[in-house]
């Protein structure tokens, strides 16, 4: 067992995050000779080994294999590192072909946003394991004094990379934010979220650039096992967000989209986020919000990231001046969503009339597909999400990872037939063929008005 030299870290009080330091940007050269990384693990006080003895494996749905050559890259900048806690690394004995266990916590990748994971860590648990918080777990390995990880770049925007602007910039501009609207309850939470969690929609907000977040609504008519902004005090999986506690006004709302359009020169603003339940339940405070300021921001993008619950509120949310709509999956499979979601009150027929109505409204539609490697990248799920995109000419994809400890959601995926894994390459391929005017991404695109 090798430690690596000067690779040392102290882990997190919360979740065992440990920081990936920066590294020269790195080439994306094939891996000489098709090598495999090493396993990585750490000791109880978060230093990071190499057990190069052994051959990297990952996890696709409950199945541990190799890794292939052509999804491992190097782990990109801003990316995270995670310990399990509970659960002990694994890796392969070349000589033996069986699965040895390493005496050390496991490790995980969390990519920087636009990377889809194509595997997630592998790990022998022990007795009972705490579950683990709401984050997404790629597999990592060592190899060529650098970590690599199994994920593909899906997007090449830059939004939510903060590599190379200080600290104390985002924090001057939020507080610039406070003092220039100190009465405005949605200014000041999104300023905080700026301030205390490390937003990145908070922050983009606070420097004046990209997508604008919107939060409205402290209810919701789900459920969802992932929820990182509600979770129930016996779930073991503490919220990763505060949910909004309070409801805005169409005109705090209005004045948070004016001051990001007036910054910014393709601005998006989205309804929808992280730290909310439903936006589709205060529709009528978001058209209202709408109406008031689309005809001064005329170029923005006005977009809404929603479960599709509501499908009655689509055509006036068109007509008022929205863009575009995200809808969340997990699956296309009527049972499978309802296991993860938890819907209240509607039902996956409800989200395909929600479909419906923006296309007939002409509103541009992305999926937000909760991806989750051995699930999700399957013949059946294939086969369930290429007859929703054409059924309805979806625009967009936003290949997005499940932020869920992989046990949880393997419990759920396993109780079904999905069928032969087809990888994340392939499942991309597969839908292009399929629906030929389909894009790929991670965030939700600036339209260009027509």
């Amino acid at each position: 067992m090798i430690q690596e030299q000067g690779r040392a870290f102290v882990p997190c009080l919360f979740c065992c995050l440990i920081r990936h330091s920066r590294m020269n940007c790195c080439d994306r050269q094939s891996m000489a000779a098709k090598k495999t990384p090493h396993p990585v693990y750490a000791d109880p006080e978060g230093n990071i080994y190499d057990e190069p003895g052994l051959l990297m494996l990952v996890r696709r749905g409950g199945e541990m294999s190799l890794p292939r050559p052509d999804e491992m890259i190097p782990l990109p900048e801003t990316s995270d590192l995670f310990l399990l806690p509970g659960r002990n690394a694994a890796g392969l004995d070349p000589r033996t072909g069986k699965v040895e266990v390493i005496q050390g916590l496991a490790l995980a990748g969390f990519a920087s946003p636009g990377h889809t994971l194509s595997g997630t860590a592998a790990f022998v648990p022990e007795d009972n394991p705490p579950r683990l918080p709401l984050f997404a777990y790629g597999a990592v390995g060592f190899m060529d004094g650098r970590f690599w990880i199994t994920a593909t770049r899906v997007d090449q925007d830059q939004r939510q990379n903060f590599a190379g602007i200080p600290q104390s910039r985002i924090t001057r501009r939020a507080r610039e934010l406070l003092q220039k609207s100190p009465q405005n309850r949605l200014m000041r939470h999104l300023a905080g979220c700026a301030l205390n969690y490390c937003c990145p929609a908070a922050r983009n907000l606070a420097l004046g650039r990209f997508e604008a977040p919107l939060p409205v609504a402290r209810a919701c008519n789900a459920a969802c096992i992932g929820c990182i902004s509600l979770q129930p005090p016996d779930s073991g999986m503490p919220a990763t967000q505060n949910r909004i506690d309070f409801s805005p006004s169409p005109r705090e709302i209005l004045e948070v989209m004016l001051e990001h359009c007036s910054r910014e020169n393709r601005p998006i603003l989205s309804f929808g986020q992280g730290c909310e339940g439903e936006p589709l339940t205060r529709a009528e405070t978001i058209i209202s919000a709408v109406k008031k300021g689309r005809q001064s921001v005329p170029g923005a993008t006005i977009n809404i990231n929603t479960n599709a619950s509501l499908p009655e509120h689509v055509e006036e949310l068109a007509g008022a001046g929205i863009d575009s709509i995200r809808v969340s999956l997990n699956s296309a499979d009527q049972n499978f969503y309802r296991e993860y979601f938890r819907p209240r009150d509607y039902s996956m027929e409800n989200v395909r009339q929600s479909i419906a109505q923006a296309r007939e409204n002409s509103l541009f539609i992305s999926l937000n597909l909760l991806f989750f490697p051995g699930a999700t990248d399957t013949e059946y799920e294939l086969d369930k999400l290429i007859d929703l995109v054409q059924a309805h000419k979806v625009d967009y994809i936003q290949m997005r990872n499940l932020n869920l400890d992989p046990d949880i959601y393997w419990d759920l995926a396993r109780k079904r037939s999905l069928g032969p894994q087809v990888g994340l390459k392939n499942f991309m391929r597969r839908v292009r063929k399929e629906c030929p005017w389909i894009g790929f991404g991670y965030f939700n695109p600036w339209l260009e008005k027509r």
